[in-house]
């Protein structure tokens, strides 16, 4: 071998160690730059803005209240309509109560014609039959024989009788202590004691039967009483 490029031993394993530290050098470089782990990242927290209050110097608009509408009902007679009861559910209630029927105090006239002697207690008139002067407690009212006398009121006929002055007389009780008398009647009257009668019916005709009025000409002696005092039959008419 020539001389000239021959390597000593001892200067073969310098290289050799050379190299060997060159490769470590290298590894742990490697390891040192690509072998380190990355840190894990955590995903970052934000705050939700809507939490906190953001001051901005500025006074917040007021929110107008939310505006009320009006709820319109259904009609009351449509809820009646559409609410079916069934019949047998509909009791009728009846109060038990009687009922009494009111007839109505009806006061006529008991015989149409003219006033051939009025009432007068307190002041004397002729009387053609006695010829003299006295009080009058009635009404004599002139009608021809046989005409119908009707009752003035509704009430309950209290007697029947034939008075030796008066005649055939006719005595009817009415409500409110009211009582009426028909004197002069022809006889046989219509009605008996005790029969109840009402305003206007027939309860006799007249008659010529009344002895103390005999001179006067036909009519009817019609009085009343209130309480059993002489009143005017007029005023009681007309009440």
């Amino acid at each position: 071998m020539d001389k000239k490029f021959s390597i000593p031993w001892s200067n073969a394993a310098f290289y050799l160690c050379l190299a060997v530290c060159l490769i470590a050098v290298g590894t742990g470089g490697w390891f040192l730059l690509f072998g380190k782990e990355e840190p894990e990242v955590s995903a970052p927290v934000y705050e939700t803005v809507a939490d906190q209050p953001v001051e901005t110097g500025v006074a917040p608009a007021e929110t107008p209240p939310a505006e009320e509408f009006p709820v319109e009902e259904p009609p009351v007679a449509e809820v009646l309509e559409s609410v079916e009861m069934p019949e047998e559910d509909i009791q009728p209630v009846f109060e038990d109560i009687p009922v009494v029927a009111e007839e109505p105090c009806l006061l006529v006239e008991p015989l149409e014609g003219e006033v051939v002697a009025a009432f007068s207690v307190s002041e004397l008139q002729y009387d053609p039959t006695f010829d003299d002067w006295r009080i009058h407690d009635g009404v004599d009212i002139a009608a021809a024989l046989g005409a119908a006398v009707l009752s003035a009121s509704s009430g309950t006929v209290q007697s029947v009788t034939e008075d030796a002055l008066m005649g055939v007389t006719v005595v009817i009780d009415h409500e409110d202590g009211y009582q009426t008398t028909y004197c002069n009647l022809a006889k046989d009257p219509m009605v008996l004691p005790g029969a109840k009668v009402g305003a206007g019916e027939v309860i006799g005709a007249v008659g010529d039967t009344a002895l103390a009025e005999s001179k006067q000409e036909s009519h009817l002696h019609f009085s009343v009483t209130k309480d059993g005092d002489v009143v005017d039959p007029n005023e009681y008419l007309n009440q």
